[in-house]
């Protein structure tokens, strides 16, 4: 099962960073702290940031440096349509397996 579970989670991130990506801008540390509030597990940061410039890389988000107030500037990421479109095919994928893995013959 601890394999199925990372199988799901770590392995398959962009899911879950698209998914949050929709709510608002999010940097890489911030959006690691979400999905341990909103999913309940915690990415390595190293992942986050591969499967981002993967992402970036790919039209599915892009970045944006922004200024803070007394503080170093922060990579913020932002979904794009191709990104909402790619998330939503996900989100159809998810429903259709879920729906054979339960139903019952």
């Amino acid at each position: 099962m601890r394999r199925l579970k990372r199988k799901t989670t770590v392995e398959l991130l962009w899911p879950y960073i698209l998914k949050l990506l929709q709510e608002r801008q999010m940097y890489a540390y911030e959006l690691r702290e979400q999905m341990e509030k909103k999913f309940g597990w915690k990415p390595p940061m190293v992942t986050c940031y591969i499967v981002l410039y993967k992402l970036q890389r790919g039209g599915h988000v892009t970045a944006e440096w922004k200024e803070q107030r007394g503080r170093p500037a922060r990579k913020y990421y932002k979904i794009t349509k191709k990104g909402k479109e790619l998330s939503e095919e996900a989100d159809g994928y998810f429903k259709e397996l879920y729906g054979k893995l339960v139903k019952k013959s």
